[in-house]
């Protein structure tokens, strides 16, 4: 546990979105949180390389 608050403490804006869900009890939106930002880095990482023809084909 003491990784997990020390991970989302590092982690910026993100880490502090995911911490309020959390203290808020809104533990049902943090797999849609998770999912986005995923989906977001995926696309920066698309723009950002070679590999981008291969990762079109998923969308």
């Amino acid at each position: 546990m003491r990784f997990l608050k020390s991970f989302f403490s590092r982690s910026g804006e993100a880490g502090e979105l995911m911490v309020f869900l959390w203290k808020a009890k809104l533990w049902f939106l943090i797999p849609f949180v998770v999912i986005l930002i995923v989906f977001g880095l995926v696309l920066i990482f698309a723009q950002a390389s070679g590999v981008s023809p291969f990762i079109y084909t998923l969308f």
